[in-house]
């Protein structure tokens, strides 16, 4: 949209999810961003990623890590920029009401799910997990709770069976990014609406953390392909066998059932059969089928690959860690 003023925006993120965002901003809108706060310590190390520090470089704009600033320091800067207007993407940490309360539009938040499902900080990783068929990007007026403000837009995204945190991130980056040009229009024009979230139907997606990556093979095979698929790229599901961490980044669940391979019951991770298509596994409940995997310090393969280095690893009947 032609001709619109153009708003001073501190932005406020930590991913590259957040990243896409502003390198979005940048290049599709005419604002102007005078300050980037983060939590990353450098660059992303990933390839192909964008890096909120590469950014800030490459346009010269000012790039504050906060995770070592006082909020009186944060304060101070965000006063001195004179900023109408804070956007807030996948950040990491709560904004305090000293600083909500600063720019004469507020703060702006755009999160990846459909709230009030999946407040928290990690929304697209537990809807993944829990199997959800849809999800979406919301973007609201920030408030002093955890993803509680009021609705300024909210688009569906569908999720697919094989989707992954990595997958159903980038297209709901592209949503959100569209969203937040849309949703900056409304503010400058004047034609926003707030809606009230309704709590209620509120649940938490909790922070990742390592030790949940560890495979329990005790659980059902179709969630722990789920967690397969929502801890990729991060943490990534593993058992370990012979000392050895072997991360699994691809699974699939069998339509066949253990008693297919053994009259007598099994173990869960008990290791039922190995061919060309992968290492079927016993679960809780149902078979998993082990497709991608990758031992430390190798790259990923298929898994009928990386049996030809180590098969006899994969005995049937033997039982994984």
């Amino acid at each position: 949209m032609k001709n619109l003023k153009s708003l001073r925006i501190a932005f406020f993120g930590t991913s590259d999810f957040a990243a896409w965002h502003l390198y979005v901003l940048i290049h599709l809108s005419t604002h102007d961003i005078v300050a980037i706060f983060t939590q990353e310590t450098q660059s992303s190390k990933y390839k192909n990623s964008l890096s909120l520090h590469e950014i800030a470089k490459k346009y010269s704009i000012s790039l504050f890590q906060s995770s070592i600033l006082s909020i009186s320091d944060i304060v101070r800067i965000i006063e001195k920029f004179d900023v109408d207007l804070i956007v807030v993407v996948s950040y990491g940490f709560i904004l305090p009401k000293e600083i909500l309360d600063i720019p004469r539009l507020g703060c702006i938040n755009v999160h990846g799910s459909l709230l009030p499902r999946w407040r928290g900080p990690a929304p697209i990783q537990r809807a993944l997990e829990y199997g959800d068929f849809i999800t979406g990007i919301t973007i609201i007026q920030m408030d002093v709770g955890i993803d509680t403000g009021d609705i300024l837009h909210m688009l569906p995204c569908r999720i697919f069976p094989k989707d992954t945190t990595y997958t159903l991130s980038k297209r709901l980056a592209n949503i959100g990014s569209t969203m937040l040009l849309e949703v900056l229009d409304q503010f400058i024009l004047n034609t926003y609406t707030l809606i009230p979230q309704v709590s209620t139907y509120s649940t938490y997606a909790y922070k990742l953390n390592k030790k949940e990556a560890r495979i329990n093979w005790k659980l059902p095979a179709i969630q722990l392909e789920r967690c397969i698929r929502a801890f990729n790229p991060w943490p990534i599901s593993y058992f370990q066998i012979k000392h050895y961490r072997i991360r699994v980044w691809e699974a699939e669940v069998s339509s066949q059932k253990a008693t297919n391979y053994s009259s007598s019951p099994v173990l869960p991770g008990t290791i039922l059969t190995i061919n060309t298509r992968g290492i079927y596994v016993s679960t809780g409940s149902g078979i998993l089928i082990l497709t991608m995997l990758q031992i430390s310090g190798k790259k990923r393969t298929l898994t009928r690959d990386f049996l030809n280095a180590h098969k006899t690893w994969f005995i049937p009947n033997s039982i994984l860690e």
